[in-house]
């Protein structure tokens, strides 16, 4: 696959994000705008939970289909409390979410509580009627045992998705923490997604997750269902490519 093609391909997989927590209702329609365009069209556009009927409006309006609407909860601290995130999970669907993109309680897990968390990803899962795809935090986590356990737990919860990292802390995704959690989906069957977030601008940032993902499932297995990447800077980038401007 040449340059252009992975650029393509790389829109087809995107999550568009905006999570400032500040956007307003002209930010998130600009946001809409850029979703679907001569480099292609996104896989979702991911907001906070409030901006979901307006995006939806906006999808709509402009007859574009098939973009999936995305949204956060347990967002972006990681707390353990089931009861609010489960209201959260709740809220976002009735609003429209077809995906949720949850953050595991990281710091939960490190101090031992394996089976309060456990519990929390089993009600947030039995909460959610959608895609659930379980951010980790993989910067936070740091070793690789850690990364993996926490990601053998997310899917033995019923996570559709394994995603590095809310983009908020201070370590991002990294291909370390991204082969872990790529190896862990191969042991299940390779049934689940993968998703590569935070620190993601340039072609050069994206193509070591997808060919990592090709070595470890297969050129085959990538697909929107099955591999995304969260981003916002991104986009300008690979359309940059795709338009044969790079």
């Amino acid at each position: 696959m040449n340059r252009h093609e992975r650029a393509r391909q790389i829109v087809s997989l995107l999550d568009l994000t905006s999570l400032s927590g500040t956007e307003t209702g002209a930010d998130i329609d600009a946001l809409c705008a850029r979703a679907d365009g001569p480099g292609g069209r996104v896989a979702a556009l991911c907001v906070h939970a409030r901006h979901l009927p307006r995006v939806r409006g906006n999808l709509d309006g402009l007859g574009r289909s098939g973009i999936e609407l995305a949204t956060v909860a347990n967002f972006p601290a990681g707390d353990l409390a089931p009861p609010a995130a489960v209201v959260e999970i709740r809220e976002a669907v009735h609003l429209g979410a077809t995906e949720v993109d949850l953050v595991f309680p990281h710091a939960a897990f490190l101090q031992g509580r394996e089976d309060a968390v456990r519990e929390f990803l089993v009600q947030c899962r039995q909460a959610c009627p959608v895609r659930l795809k379980v951010i980790l935090e993989s910067g936070v986590l740091a070793g690789p045992e850690s990364i993996r356990a926490a990601a053998r737990l997310a899917l033995d919860c019923g996570a559709d998705f394994l995603k590095t990292s809310t983009g908020k802390a201070a370590v991002h995704a990294t291909p370390e923490a991204a082969r872990v959690m790529l190896e862990t989906i191969a042991e299940r069957g390779g049934e689940a997604g993968f998703k590569a977030s935070g620190g993601l601008r340039t072609m050069a940032d994206a193509l070591p997750y997808l060919e990592l993902a090709e070595e470890i499932l297969g050129p085959g297995w990538i697909g929107p269902r099955t591999f995304r990447f969260g981003a916002s800077g991104l986009l300008d980038a690979v359309l940059a490519e795709a338009a044969g401007r790079a």
